[in-house]
């Protein structure tokens, strides 16, 4: 079964929706950009996806990549990231997000010791992005490809061709990672901390009047050690990010309840319904009204 994308994180801004079942840890999806706008998060399991349509710029923490059809991208366990549409035109992305136990079954056997846990825990690879021009990243996106195709039709055994496939990737993706320990981490792991600490006080406190003073709080740093971070890390201002996040959570309300839209902006952090339905006009390229019933 393939799923529409959403993603909702909880108060420490890992994702709240659980990927397959724990029988069987595997979830697909249909991603709609610029409808499903994918935001800063993160999760523990793995995710891959496809550019089957448009552009999308894909952020990996300071890594930004532009991707173009029969493109894709891997994202490592527990590495922030997001994207978002590049250009006017639509975008379409076939992407799977897996447990690692998906493949390995189980933490005591020869696949998880030498393939998954390695890649894993490799500080040194958030993830990689996909082009079919290199060998190897074409046997990947194949295979993405192919094992998606096999959850949408769900022919008898797709669950075991589902896990072939991830086997698969996840064998070419530990031979190809990079190696362990070339550069240190140290500030690059105090920034990542730092930012999911600020993440998750602005998750958590979006409805209400924000400064850069009171996300700096949530970490105990300055207001210029707090802009600096998150330029380092996310490539953005903590104030719009926070707009961004509150017209990404506005979206949601839109989608899944009948609150009046004036009482969702204030709910939101807009203090303004003027403010409110320009800036989403600007974000969704509609007012909240047409957002609503789909236009």
């Amino acid at each position: 079964m393939i799923l529409p994308c959403s993603v909702q994180t909880n108060t420490q801004g890992e994702e709240l929706r659980e990927h397959g079942t724990r029988l069987f840890p595997v979830a697909c999806y249909l991603d709609l950009l610029p409808r499903d706008e994918i935001a800063w998060h993160w999760h523990n399991e793995l995710e891959l996806g496809l550019i089957v349509s448009g552009s999308v710029v894909v952020e990996t923490g300071s890594e930004t990549c532009l991707l173009h059809i029969g493109e894709g991208f891997f994202i490592n366990s527990n590495i922030l990231h997001a994207a978002a549409l590049s250009g006017d035109d639509s975008c379409e992305i076939h992407s799977v997000v897996f447990h690692p136990r998906a493949v390995s079954g189980s933490t005591d056997n020869i696949i998880w010791q030498k393939y998954v846990k390695p890649l894993i825990e490799n500080q040194t690879c958030p993830g990689f992005y996909l082009t079919p021009d290199v060998m190897w990243q074409k046997r990947v996106l194949d295979s993405l490809e192919s094992l998606w195709r096999a959850a949408d039709k769900e022919p008898f055994g797709y669950e075991i061709q589902v896990r072939n496939e991830l086997s698969s990737i996840m064998a070419i993706l530990s031979e190809n990672q990079p190696a362990v320990g070339k550069k240190s981490f140290g500030k690059e792991q105090r920034d990542n901390a730092r930012i999911k600490e600020m993440l998750t006080f602005i998750q958590a406190n979006y409805g209400r009047e924000l400064t850069v003073e009171d996300i700096a709080s949530a970490c105990a740093v300055s207001a210029s050690e707090c802009i600096r971070c998150f330029h380092a890390t996310i490539n953005t201002t903590p104030i719009a990010y926070l707009k961004s996040y509150r017209l990404q959570q506005a979206a949601v309300k839109l989608q899944l309840t009948t609150d009046k839209i004036s009482a969702i902006a204030e709910s939101c952090g807009f203090q303004e319904m003027s403010y409110f339905a320009k800036s989403f006009k600007v974000a969704y390229g509609c007012t909240p009204s047409e957002y609503r019933i789909g236009k």
